[in-house]
């Protein structure tokens, strides 16, 4: 697990200042499955939302009420060779830096912890080129922006 206040190149994820979109979707002939929530969180954590990436994975938020932690894990939909997949999660206050994990992994990026008990979080992931973050999550607002990367 890293720290750093700035994410560079594919891995650009805009946590702040990003204004409310709709989710970009690309058209299918077969339906596309979906990763499952694989628990790596670990236990006392329960999904609390989750996005797509673009077919090729899902990126879970997931919450403990017991440690006031909120979790972040992107999970690609087919394992298989080491592809770049990243996941970042950081207070939406901008009052630390976001905690990420990326690599070259074979199923999944994470996952990653932040203490917001009572705090809105940004977070997001990306498997290969394609990237998802979410802003203002997790603290009663009704609609937070959804950022899909090509």
């Amino acid at each position: 697990m890293k720290r750093s206040p700035l994410l560079t190149g594919s891995t650009v994820l805009a946590l702040a200042g990003i204004a409310t979109m709709g989710l970009a979707t690309t058209a299918s002939a077969a339906p596309i499955r979906s990763a499952a929530y694989n628990g790596a969180c670990g236990s006392g954590y329960s999904v609390v939302n989750s996005v797509p990436v673009s077919g090729k994975g899902t990126v879970y938020l997931t919450y403990s009420a017991k440690t006031g932690k909120n979790c972040v894990v992107t999970i690609r939909n087919s394992p298989g060779k080491p592809v770049f997949v990243h996941a970042v999660l950081g207070p939406s206050d901008h009052s630390s830096a976001p905690v990420f994990d990326s690599g070259k992994y074979t199923a999944y990026a994470g996952p990653v912890y932040l203490a917001a008990k009572g705090r809105c979080v940004d977070w997001g992931g990306a498997v290969e080129a394609v990237s998802v973050s979410v802003t203002g999550s997790n603290c009663g607002r009704l609609a937070p922006g959804v950022v899909v990367r090509h």
